[in-house]
């Protein structure tokens, strides 16, 4: 055989992981009162256009506090019950963005960034919440007509751990991060350091629900290396 034809599958081959890093990169996120507390002007966005270029970059940021996942899982039911006609309606608000931002745009890839279920922990539904987690990414993943969407969580902080009212919280952290580790391209990112020093209103908090000032920082950037990391395996 000759050399050339040996030469052009390999440089095929060498030239694949390359592909998911061109072209263009769109980041849903998305969750609860800790993801609504993002900024990801602070520093998601400037990490993942610094990676790849503002112009290869969209992004779309729609979060809401104190919401349970059936408000995005549309085949959410709790155990034992059944499923309800309301479920998904942050879910809808949700996608109609996506369709906004991406119309007539191709993707290299997707990433879901997800950060919620304290809610649920709240509630008790623990039990169901990797079941939910991992049909939301399925649906989503079939709304954008891919099966190649990645997805990095934020597990939940360790405020649940040290204080009552959340009986399912290390349930759903668990879920978090087995979602994550089950996914094809998936990971999780830790937040149990996020919840100390200032909020953003200047109060000193420790171990709160909600993240500090700085820690919202950290936690954007975390997210976006998360991301990259995933994009360029």
């Amino acid at each position: 055989m000759e050399i050339r034809h040996l030469i052009l599958p390999l440089l095929l081959l060498i030239s694949q992981p390359l592909l998911a890093k061109d072209g263009k990169h769109l980041f849903i996120l998305s969750g609860q009162s800790n993801m609504a507390g993002l900024k990801p002007a602070e520093s998601f966005t400037p990490t993942v256009e610094k990676e790849f270029g503002k112009g290869n970059v969209t992004i779309v940021f729609d979060a809401k506090g104190g919401q349970p996942i059936r408000k995005w899982y549309k085949q959410w039911k709790p155990e034992g019950g059944e499923v309800a006609e309301k479920n998904g309606e942050l879910y809808d608000r949700l996608f109609k963005k996506v369709k906004a931002a991406t119309k007539g745009e191709k993707y290299a890839t997707v990433t879901f960034l997800w950060m919620q279920g304290e809610r649920d922990a709240k509630e008790k539904h623990g039990s169901v919440y990797e079941a939910s987690l991992k049909g939301l990414v399925k649906q989503l993943a079939e709304d954008l007509k891919r099966e190649d969407v990645n997805v990095v969580i934020g597990r939940l902080s360790d405020f649940g751990l040290k204080n009552g009212g959340y009986a399912d919280w290390e349930i759903v952290r668990q879920a978090q991060v087995k979602v994550a580790e089950d996914a094809v391209k998936g990971a999780w990112v830790d937040t149990d350091d996020l919840n100390d020093g200032k909020n953003r209103k200047g109060k000193e908090i420790k171990d709160d629900l909600h993240y500090s000032a700085v820690g919202y920082v950290i936690f954007g950037q975390r997210l976006a290396d998360a991301a990259i990391k995933l994009i360029k395996e």
